[in-house]
């Protein structure tokens, strides 16, 4: 039983890494898409995901197209700062798919669209800050759906 984090072309490896570790403590699979804007042997990486790589499920992929072919009939929720639903009011369910996008720009608009009612937001003030850390919106939304399921297993 688990949800799953989906990082298209990430660019930031503290923030991946911050992201492994939740993955690691949550049992949450991590899909990667690529380009990535770091290598996987970075320090940076390494350093932040701190000794719990060996414990996190970690998948790559060339395009978006590949994972959402290859886990077909599972929901895809993409994550990004000007969706119309709040996070909170989705009911999600085992097997669901987040999805959050580059750190400079986000998930292409034309990806948003095609995807539109599963586009889901985290609330917040956009008076000084255009959006929040990666990694604090990955926990966020994976901490979210846990919470409906009950945590699964989780102590």
């Amino acid at each position: 039983m688990s949800f799953h984090i989906v990082l298209y072309q990430p660019e930031i490896p503290y923030n991946t890494g911050n992201i492994a570790r939740t993955c690691a403590a949550t049992q949450t699979p991590l899909h990667i898409i690529r380009p990535m804007g770091f290598s996987t042997d970075d320090r940076m990486l390494k350093r932040a995901g701190c000794d719990y790589w060996h414990a996190v499920e970690i998948h790559y992929y060339d395009s978006l197209e590949e994972l959402l072919s290859k886990y077909k009939g599972h929901r895809f929720f993409f994550v990004e700062t000007k969706a119309p639903r709040l996070y909170t009011d989705v009911k999600y369910r085992d097997g669901d798919f987040f999805v959050f996008g580059k750190e400079t720009n986000g998930i292409p608009q034309d990806i948003l669209e095609q995807h539109r009612d599963t586009w889901v937001r985290i609330p917040m003030s956009t008076e000084h800050v255009r959006s929040l850390n990666l990694s604090n919106t990955a926990a966020i939304m994976v901490y979210e759906a846990l919470r409906q399921v009950s945590f699964f297993d989780l102590q």
